[in-house]
């Protein structure tokens, strides 16, 4: 599948409060993002990151605003288009969400099961479980994997449908630093091996010193975005993330 593009304009969401006042988790948010893009959007924990991603991945609906990815107008989409809409993107989230009862291979194909899909949904997922390096323990219950194995797992059941774009949530936000710079090379090496569009939500500045451009969000609105240059230093963007941070 050929990679999607993303674009935002004016996106609003906010979620009711017991006061009655509401909570405004996206405000006014307006940025692109080029097909075969790899995107990191940062800032401190509540500043919009986890909704963006989900509004994008029409798992909630905007309140006011336009996504469009690819050639598909999100927020126009009845929730029966939402549905298909869906199987067209892969999501991957900091808690692994794996079928405890199901191995590594039922688990990747869990979610085209209940469909008729045009390829064999086994023979996809066996290359998948491959291309994550984890072949022989495709009969294996998540319980008998470290963490870093499950997360390998997510990605690869994301991966099913083949989808143009991935929406990454904290990918590595469970795992220490060396099994997260172990997915971080298979999230790239993913990247440019079938070329879909990343938009990945991290605290982590080495997942974000690894992506194309770094999109800041401070109370639900951009505050900056950056492009990455080839040589940036992971420290330099961690000292942008802990300021970013200490305004919580």
């Amino acid at each position: 599948m050929a990679s999607f593009g993303i674009r935002l304009e004016e996106v609003r969401k906010s979620f009711p409060t017991g006061d009655g006042e509401g909570v405004t988790a996206v405000d006014g948010v307006s940025m692109a993002v080029g097909p075969g893009s790899m995107v990191a959007l940062s800032g401190p924990s509540g500043s919009g990151k986890s909704t963006l991603l989900h509004l994008i991945g029409a798992m909630d609906r905007a309140d006011a605003g336009r996504i469009e990815v690819g050639d598909t107008v999100v927020t126009a989409l009845s929730r029966r288009q939402q549905a298909a809409f869906r199987r067209t993107i892969g999501f991957v989230f900091q808690r692994f969400h794996l079928l405890a009862a199901l191995s590594v291979i039922d688990n990747v194909v869990a979610p085209a099961m209940p469909f008729k899909t045009a390829f064999d949904k086994y023979a996809r997922a066996r290359e998948l479980i491959a291309a994550v390096g984890l072949s022989d323990r495709a009969a294996s219950l998540p319980s008998r994997l470290s963490g870093g194995q499950q997360q390998r797992v997510a990605i690869a059941r994301a991966l099913i449908y083949r989808p143009g774009l991935l929406l990454a949530d904290e990918p590595t936000g469970n795992l220490d630093s060396a099994t997260g710079a172990q997915l971080l090379r298979l999230l790239t090496d993913l990247r440019d091996r079938d070329g879909m569009s990343m938009l990945i939500a991290t605290h982590d500045p080495v997942v974000a010193s690894r992506c194309d451009r770094i999109v800041t969000l401070t109370d639900g609105s951009i505050t900056e975005d950056v492009t990455v240059p080839c040589s940036v230093d992971p420290a330099e963007t961690m000292t942008r993330l802990t300021r970013l941070d200490s305004r919580e």
